[in-house]
């Protein structure tokens, strides 16, 4: 498996790793610059030679998983015998510089309703490193031709028709994953919130709306729902940036995409 399979069986699994890349070398080594080794949580593709300077980089590239460092590290390694090592002896004459990369698993949009701000929405969302899922109860919202916009997304794009209730793929979605309500529907809006508030695994749940529409909507999830108030609070409405007050749909999806992205940078600190 080559390692570019290998980073992207990674990203499909959501699971998070370490690219290995020997990128200096002076003298005699085991593999030239360029060699390269993807490390898991549990599995390894590829190689950098093996022995000491391989090992040492697959306990570090798990330390680095297991704390989430989003920082990459240079690593030099001289291969002599003076040299005491944790994995035993290398001693080819050279030196290496070992170069590790954290692979993030990437953070996951649900985007419920794409009508014309939510389609302005993925086209925007759709340029970030996202898993972005679309999903909306209408057919012809979703064909290939209105889509297409998407072409060239640097984002995973998965798109789910739901005809009867799109809040079935909310316990398919992956954890953490934030969720914004923007159906063409308030009865749909008002199920999906209802249901997000019961699917544990979200991350951010936003609502798109008026106060008025909010007020009613708060007033169903408490009586209906059954829901508490600190419950009802996970929903942010109006989600957008309050000083951005332009009612285009590029407009609006522009200030929900820097209101996530706000949020996003916000998580990483």
């Amino acid at each position: 498996m080559t390692w570019l399979t290998a980073v992207a069986r990674l990203r499909a699994r959501r699971e998070p790793g370490v690219l290995v890349t020997v990128a200096t070398v002076r003298g005699h080594a085991p593999r030239d610059a360029g060699a390269k080794l993807v490390v898991g949580q549990t599995e390894t593709w590829g190689s950098i030679g093996g022995g000491n300077v391989e090992a040492v980089a697959i306990d570090r590239a798990r330390e680095m998983i297991a704390v989430s460092k989003p920082e990459p590290e240079l690593i030099d390694f001289a291969l002599n015998d003076k040299v005491t090592n944790q994995h035993g002896v290398q001693c080819c004459g050279g030196t290496v510089s070992v170069l590790l990369e954290p692979l993030p698993v990437p953070r996951a949009v649900a985007i419920f309703g794409v009508g014309h701000i939510g389609l302005e929405l993925a086209r925007i969302l759709a340029r970030q490193d996202l898993d972005l899922h679309l999903i909306d109860t209408r057919s012809d919202i979703l064909t290939e031709e209105r889509l297409g916009v998407l072409a060239d997304a640097v984002a995973q794009v998965h798109v789910h028709h739901t005809p009867l209730l799109p809040e079935e793929v909310l316990a398919e979605l992956p954890r953490g994953t934030h969720i914004l309500i923007m159906t063409h529907d308030h009865a749909e809006d008002a199920a999906l919130c209802d249901a997000a508030l019961r699917t544990p695994h979200l991350g951010f749940i936003g609502l798109i709306g008026s106060a008025a529409k909010w007020v009613r909507f708060r007033k169903r999830l408490a009586t209906e729902g059954g829901h508490d108030e600190a419950t009802i609070d996970r929903i942010k409405t109006p989600i957008g940036m309050a000083d951005i007050t332009g009612k285009e749909p590029a407009t609006i999806a522009v200030s929900v995409a820097a209101d996530l992205l706000r949020g996003f940078e916000t998580e990483g600190n």
